[in-house]
């Protein structure tokens, strides 16, 4: 039965594109600009699952009796996943949106429950102290986590989906289309998706990571263009300004209006979001694994030109992808394969 309702919640997510009053929403609870909500629509809202993905999705989910899912802002279109992967688990679901973006969560309850759907449910003001049996799946920061855990009833388990980035490996064999690549990974969701590239490793010496790295501040220059970057957090503007400081005292930065790109030989200051980006020169795999090691539980999703030699570098949990399709995971199952 839960294939079925799989299907039936695909089928909601796709008939809200093109809904205007929801898109005026987003483009308000997201901070994304309007080209960003539409492109998330267009191109990284799942639509065409295959059955083998929906059985991989099916055997990821755990059953039991009921799951609470407790969504984050960051990435509007992760709550057909999140619902999803709950909903193979168990026959109720209750959703507590976020507070912050609380649009797409409830009109794709309502667009399912519309098609027949009667196991899933919307709570805005759910308490977490309330539910007292089954799971809770948990997205957002790990200090959401941490909070949940600690108001979860005993026998309750909570599954977190904390805090992750991505990371782009650059094969010397690169072709001219790879920082373009790289940029359209960035701009999605304005780069605070969990799938989202931050860190570049480059195999070369400084003079490749520079070339690339000039190739990828031209290329999102000019994905600013198509696709402008949508509001700034104050306290995220905080961020940009301390890193960029850095990045100029530490390495060599070309700063644009809306995003930068920072060369740098290690990452002891990692890059905010909002297209904010660090090239690493790295000699191999071998380097850049031992590079990644202080982060490397961060890392959720790897992406390539080269996917055989990306895997030597990856974390075991970690996504890989080709260049230029990290925003666009199959829907298998969970984004974050971490066991948290």
């Amino acid at each position: 039965m839960s294939h079925e309702a799989i299907v039936r919640l695909v089928e909601a997510a796709q008939s809200l594109a093109g809904d205007r009053a929801l898109e005026d929403a987003l483009v308000l609870s997201t901070g994304l600009s309007r080209e960003g909500v539409r492109r998330a629509f267009e191109q990284h809202l799942e639509r065409d699952p295959t059955p083998e993905e929906l059985r991989s999705l099916e055997r990821a989910a755990t059953q039991t009796c009921e799951v609470t899912v407790v969504l984050s802002a960051n990435v509007f279109v992760g709550a057909l996943r999140a619902i999803a992967i709950a909903r193979a688990a168990a026959g109720r679901v209750v959703v507590r949106p976020s507070r912050r973006e609380p649009a797409f969560a409830s009109a794709l309850v309502e667009a399912v429950r519309a098609r027949g759907e009667e196991g899933i449910v919307l709570e805005p003001a759910l308490r977490i102290e309330d539910v007292t049996a089954g799971e809770i799946h948990v997205y957002g920061r790990d200090a959401t986590v941490a909070e949940i855990r600690a108001q979860a009833r005993p026998g309750v388990r909570v599954r977190g989906h904390g805090a992750g980035m991505g990371v782009a490996w650059i094969s010397r064999a690169h072709d001219g289309g790879a920082a373009a690549a790289v940029a359209s990974d960035v701009i999605a969701f304005d780069q605070q998706g969990c799938l989202s590239p931050r860190i570049v490793l480059v195999e070369g010496d400084e003079d490749a990571a520079d070339t690339f790295a000039v190739a990828l501040d031209r290329a999102l220059a000019s994905a600013e263009a198509d696709v402008p970057r949508g509001q700034v957090p104050e306290d995220v503007r905080a961020e940009i300004a301390s890193w960029r400081s850095s990045m100029e005292y530490a390495g060599k930065l070309r700063a644009g209006e809306t995003h930068a790109v920072a060369l740098a030989p290690g990452f002891a200051v990692l890059p905010p979001t909002h297209r904010h980006v660090l090239v690493v020169p790295v000699d191999d795999t071998l380097d850049g694994r031992a590079l990644l090691a202080p982060v490397a539980r961060a890392v959720v999703a790897v992406g390539s030109d080269d996917l055989h030699a990306a895997r030597a570098l990856a974390p075991a949990w970690a996504r890989l992808s080709a260049l230029g399709a990290m925003q666009r995971p199959r829907l298998d199952g969970p984004v974050d394969r971490r066991d948290t």
